[in-house]
């Protein structure tokens, strides 16, 4: 407006003057700065200097305001199972006083500012793909973790603007079971903040319906703060953990508590508090916590890039589910490897099925199940069903072999009722050499923990898996005329169908409870070290 009509009032101006004056040497510092950072960003890793293009090299924290926020959003991972210190936030605030102060060089403002830009960065990258590296813990981890690059744009943006909160949901998993174990992890930590839960004491009998005992008091109290009590109808008072008539009487309510526990603990439900189930109510809150960051993290490292249709093998919890294309889930029991002979996680596809197959049986259940069988009763061979082969496949009279030394002979089981992979094979490449199968052994799917196999994952059910698979392949084929005609064959699927096989000993059910399953294969204590063990600065 002034220039329109030619003049500037003389207070004004001097205003506008002392202003530029002022301001000439904070844009000749901002410049310094930004050369100097410029130089160093050659030597840095890729991220930061991917990070710092997006903002055409400007630098990042000079505001103490921006500093401060960052700090306090470091804090809150505490949500999601990592630990906070690991960032050092309450340092970076006292760090950027510091490398401001007049006397403190460039290079100190910009040691500073690529210290706080790889803090974000390493937080993000944590909350995103998780802080340990499965393939250090676990030399059988075969499942690549499929997180997307992160979206440093989006958080250029969010610095600028401190939306930390915003980077961080973005970085996290959106997938409904990260955000169920998120919210069990701030309940167990309230109920751990208010004192835990009552131990059951130890009792030399188990504790039956219809027993009235100072124990059944305890146990509705624990039971209570989980929300395993529910109302029934008919009964007059409507809070769960209120007191009935008799609360040292264990009643038909509390029976179907302790149920719904035993369900969720992968226990036998039979309403009993037996040793089992008395030693999980006495597990720690503090431990049920740790049990659900280490499952956080686990989640962290699965929880991306999933397919809209997939197999996914829940291996601590001894359950398959299909996702199928048209949205349809298929759901049944599996049978895992014993402790000593561990399913592998692992990420593949499923390329084909065989049908009536032979079983030839693998080095290490030969030399530890089979040979000491042969040895003490040879007739085991006819029972099962077993051949006896030369390497080059030359049949071979079980009676002119030592079997305290048989050097490469191969077993091989005919295809039939008694094989060991029943009728059904799912097969899908990976260097562990196991595959999903059906089982002459059905009853074993009746148990509540089915750790029984060498390895490979019996299914229940899996002829209607496979002729699933086979329908939304568009693969011409049918499972029962195949079984049918008896003869083995391999039926490749018009399309491969992906295929994860993962451990996780907690895993929220449909209805968003959590289901803490037994610790099988001991992975958890490894995890939880890794997870808490302190960064490097």
């Amino acid at each position: 407006m002034f220039r329109a009509i030619g003049w500037i009032p003389r207070g004004l101006a001097v205003v506008i003057l002392l202003r530029s004056i002022a301001s000439a040497p904070a844009e000749a510092e901002a410049d310094s700065l930004t050369e100097h950072l410029a130089e160093r960003l050659a030597q840095q890793s890729p991220s930061l200097r991917a990070f710092y293009a997006v903002r055409d090299g400007r630098p990042a924290w000079q505001e103490a305001a921006t500093v401060a926020a960052l700090a306090n959003a470091l804090h809150t991972l505490d949500a999601d199972g990592l630990t906070p210190q690991d960032y050092r936030p309450d340092t970076l605030v006292a760090a950027h006083r510091q490398a401001l102060e007049a006397t403190s060089p460039p290079e100190a403002r910009v040691r500073f500012e690529l210290r706080a830009s790889q803090t974000l960065l390493t937080a993000l990258r944590h909350l995103q793909r998780g802080k340990v590296d499965p393939y250090r813990i676990d030399p059988d981890w075969e499942v690549p973790i499929a997180a997307p690059p992160l979206d440093l744009a989006e958080i250029s943006q969010s610095v600028d603007t401190r939306a930390f909160d915003r980077a961080f949901a973005a970085a996290r998993p959106s997938a409904p079971p990260y955000q169920r174990l998120r919210a069990s992890l701030a309940r167990y930590r309230h109920i751990a903040r208010q004192g835990g839960w009552p131990m059951m004491p130890p009792r030399p009998r188990s504790l039956r319906p219809g027993e009235v005992h100072d124990d059944v008091r305890r146990l509705r109290e624990r039971l209570a703060l989980l929300g395993e009590l529910e109302v029934m109808a008919g009964e007059p008072w409507s809070d769960p953990a209120s007191m009935p008539p008799d609360p040292r009487r264990y009643d038909e309510r509390l029976v179907a508590a302790v149920e719904r526990f035993q369900r969720r603990h992968l226990l036998e439900v039979d309403g009993i508090v037996g040793p089992r189930t008395r030693s999980a109510l006495n597990v720690p809150v503090t431990t049920r916590i740790d049990q659900i960051r280490v499952n956080l993290e686990r989640a962290r490292w699965l929880l991306h890039g999933l397919p809209d249709s997939f197999v996914l093998v829940d291996i601590a919890g001894y359950r398959i589910r299909y996702f199928r294309p048209d949205g349809g889930v298929w759901r049944s029991r599996i049978v895992v490897g014993r402790p000593y002979r561990r399913t592998p996680s692992l990420r593949s596809q499923i390329t084909h099925l065989t049908i009536n197959p032979t079983w030839t049986v693998p080095p290490t259940i030969l030399r530890e199940d089979v040979l000491p069988r042969v040895r003490r009763h040879l007739g085991y061979l006819w029972e099962q069903d077993l051949m006896v082969l030369s390497p080059s496949g030359r049949r071979l009279d079980p009676r002119d072999v030592d079997w305290w030394r048989p050097g490469n002979v191969i077993l091989r089981q005919r295809a039939g009722p008694r094989n060991a992979l029943g009728r059904v094979v799912l097969r899908f490449p990976n260097r562990h050499l196991v595959y999903l199968h059906d089982t002459p052994a059905q009853g074993l799917f009746e148990r509540e923990q089915r750790a029984f196999s060498s390895g490979c994952i019996r299914v229940q059910g899996v002829l209607e898996l496979a002729q699933q698979l086979f329908d939304d392949t568009g693969t011409d084929a049918r499972v029962g005329a195949l079984v049918a005609a008896g003869r083995t064959r391999n039926i490749d699927l018009a399309r491969s169908v992906p295929v994860i096989l993962h451990y996780w000993t907690v895993h929220p059910d449909e209805a968003g409870r959590l289901v803490f399953r037994p610790d099988i294969y001991a992975r958890d204590g490894a995890l939880l070290e890794a997870l808490d063990a302190p960064l490097a600065p």
